[in-house]
C-alpha cells in the first residue's frame, strides 16, 4: 500500500529480508518490498522515519485509511497501540536493471544494549536487535530523487571536505565518503562507543579518517579512549591542533548528538573562520530527550 504524504513523501510497506551485526553496537537491515519501486533518492544523507510494530503486533499501527490526515490519527491511538516512529538515515538502496529500487538498507544504533537486548534499551534499538526476516515495517520516505530531507550539499567549488559524525550519524558519513570522486580531499572525525564498531569505510577520495572510542579502551586513533564530558566531542582537542589541508572554499558537514554538533560548528565557523554558509549542521538526537519530547518540542 502507498499513500501520498506531503509530497514528495509516500508511504512505503516494507519487510525484512537480511540482518547483520556490524559492531556491538550497529546493526544493519535491509529491507524490501513491492512498493519500492516507487522509492527515490541521491542523496547521501537522505532522512527517513521508520514506523515499527510493538512487541506482540505483526505490524505497525499506523492510520492510512484516513489519508492526509494520518498524522493526528496516529497521534490519538493509544501509546502501546501506536506504532514507534524514528527517524533514520538511509545507507544504502539498489535498484535493478530499470532502475526502479528493489532494496533499501538502514543502519541502527543499539543505544544502551551493547551485544543483547536490555530492558532500558529504548523501543527501536530493542526491535533492531530481534529484527527477523519477514517482520514488517512502514518507511515514509522519497518519492523524487532530490528532496528536502537531504542535507548533504556541497557547492560546486568546493575544494575540501570536513566532516565530523557520531554513530548515529555513521551511515550517512559512509555514504558520503564512498559518493566521493577520486582527487576530492576530505578530513573525517569518527565516534563510536565501542571498538568493535570501527568500520572500514570505503572511498576513492583523498581522505583521512580518524576515529575516537568512547569507551576508554585506548583504540581507534588520537583522542581514543580519552575521558571526557559526554555532552562533549572527543574530537574537539584533535579539530583544534589539527592541521588541515589548504583550501579558499571548505565545506563542513556536522551530525549527530546536538550538543556536540553545536560545539564543532562553532570551532569551524567561530575558531577556523568558516564561512557559515558553507557549514552543515544537523541534531540527529539529544541527550536524555526521546524523539517523541523533541517532537512535542517542535
Amino acid at each position: 500500500m502507498t499513500t501520498a504524504v506531503a509530497a514528495p513523501f509516500r508511504f512505503f510497506s516494507l519487510q525484512v529480508v537480511t540482518t547483520r551485526r556490524l559492531g556491538p553496537s550497529l546493526v544493519r537491515v535491509t529491507f524490501a518490498g513491492p512498493d519500492l519501486r516507487a522509492f527515490r533518492s541521491d542523496g547521501c544523507d537522505q532522512s527517513l522515519s521508520l514506523f515499527l510494530p510493538h512487541p506482540g503486533q505483526s505490524e505497525p499501527v499506523v492510520p492510512l485509511e484516513r489519508g492526509d490526515d494520518w498524522w493526528q490519527g496516529w497521534r490519538e491511538l493509544p501509546d502501546g497501540v501506536r506504532a514507534v516512529m524514528r527517524s533514520y538515515t538511509l545507507r544504502a538502496l539498489r535498484a535493478d536493471a530499470e532502475g526502479h529500487t528493489t532494496e533499501v538498507d538502514i543502519d541502527f544504533v543499539l543505544h544502551g544494549i551493547g551485544p543483547d537486548t536490555s530492558p532500558q534499551a529504548g523501543p527501536a534499538s530493542r526491535w533492531a536487535a530481534r529484527a527477523a526476516t519477514g517482520d514488517r515495517v512502514l518507511l515514509l520516505g522519497p518519492a523524487v530523487a532530490d528532496n528536502r530531507a537531504i542535507r548533504f550539499r556541497p557547492p560546486e567549488d568546493t575544494d575540501l571536505i570536513l566532516l565530523w559524525a557520531d554513530e548515529t550519524a555513521l551511515p550517512a558519513a559512509a555514504a558520503v565518503l564512498e559518493s566521493l570522486p577520486a582527487g576530492t580531499r576530505a578530513r573525517v572525525w569518527l565516534e563510536v562507543p565501542r571498538p568493535g564498531d570501527i568500520q572500514d569505510l570505503a572511498t576513492a577520495a583523498d581522505t583521512e579518517i580518524t576515529w575516537f572510542v568512547r569507551d576508554g579502551s585506548g583504540v581507534g586513533g588520537p583522542g581514543a579512549g580519552v575521558t571526557h564530558d559526554q555532552g562533549t566531542p572527543m574530537a574537539l582537542d584533535s579539530l583544534r591542533t589539527a592541521e588541515l589541508p589548504p583550501a579558499e572554499r571548505p565545506y563542513v558537514w556536522i551530525a549527530g548528538e546536538s550538543g556536540p554538533v553545536k560545539q564543532v560548528r562553532r570551532h569551524f565557523v567561530g575558531e577556523r573562520g568558516i564561512d557559515c554558509r558553507r557549514v552543515t549542521f544537523v541534531g540527529y538526537w539529544r541527550r536524555g530527550m526521546t524523539e517523541e519530547q523533541l517532537r512535542e518540542q517542535g
